[in-house]
């Protein structure tokens, strides 16, 4: 078995679509648009087949979440970059057009090279090797 796709719930989903097409590399496919339900969503691919979904849908809430603390449930999108000094590039690149970087780039205790950032949302995106 793999993880086919995960979803994300936007108010911004152009905004949010151009985020993971720039730094990413997700290729979208069109916007799906059901008007009778008010509902539109895109999937980007990424290499190794795995798949996003974004959605948008007017009478869905803001998150209540905080981004700064943890919570329950799912808490962040990890995405291997392939080597140390992609990641370093890349979370260099995110914080100088604006986006927060929370940690890193760093070895954890278990060994793994990584940093977190914020995605346009606020959703915790893990890039690493």
């Amino acid at each position: 078995m793999k993880i086919e796709h995960i979803a994300i719930w936007t108010n911004n989903i152009e905004r949010l679509k151009r985020f993971y097409e720039k730094y990413f590399n997700g290729q979208s496919n069109n916007k799906y648009i059901n008007s009778k339900k008010h509902f539109e969503s895109y999937f980007l691919q990424f290499d190794g087949g795995s798949r996003l979904e974004l959605m948008k849908k007017e009478e869905i809430p803001a998150t209540k979440n905080n981004v700064y603390a943890q919570f329950t449930g799912i808490i962040h999108i990890a995405f291997s970059v392939g080597s140390k000094e992609q990641v370093d590039k890349l979370t260099k690149q995110l914080k100088e057009d604006g986006f927060e970087v929370l940690d890193g780039p760093r070895t954890t205790g278990d060994g793994y090279y990584e940093s977190t950032v914020l995605d346009p949302d606020g959703n915790r995106i893990e890039i690493t090797v």
